[in-house]
């Protein structure tokens, strides 16, 4: 790997970061700025389409459900298609107040469909999903 792959790596992880820093200040603006204009985002029962839409969410989210919660994460793969489109992995969760590890019931997974946009990496689509709810398989009950 040469040095100019791992610099768009770290580029790419720091989005982590920015979204990290963002919700520990409830910063729906700065959130909503790692999208690009018309930037997706789906949650569990949630899908927001154009960076306007994540940011009313949000802003309406951090007063309400997300109030004194942190966001935690960090990527476990990231690969690149071209020089302006990649993907990063994550693991990670929400953590309720005085909290400092991810629930269970919290810890989640995520993709992050990411683009070059004027010399910057942007989240296109981000999607995320329960770490450890399990799918049943078919023709089996679930308890």
């Amino acid at each position: 790997m040469d040095s100019s792959t791992k610099a768009e790596q770290a580029a790419v992880a720091a989005l982590t970061q920015k979204v990290i820093s963002a919700w520990a200040y409830n910063d729906a603006d700065t959130f909503a700025d790692v999208f690009t204009e018309d930037g997706t985002m789906i949650l569990p029962g949630l899908y927001k389409k154009g960076r306007e839409e994540i940011r009313t969410y949000l802003k309406e989210a951090f007063a309400d459900q997300y109030k004194g919660t942190q966001v935690t994460g960090k990527p476990v793969d990231i690969r690149f298609f071209s020089s302006e489109v990649g993907l990063l992995l994550t693991q990670g969760g929400v953590l309720a107040p005085g909290e400092s590890e991810v629930s269970d019931s919290q810890a989640i997974r995520a993709a992050w469909f990411v683009v070059k946009q004027d010399g910057e990496w942007k989240l296109a689509a981000y999607q995320n999903s329960p770490a450890t709810q399990r799918l049943p398989v078919p023709g089996t009950s679930v308890n």
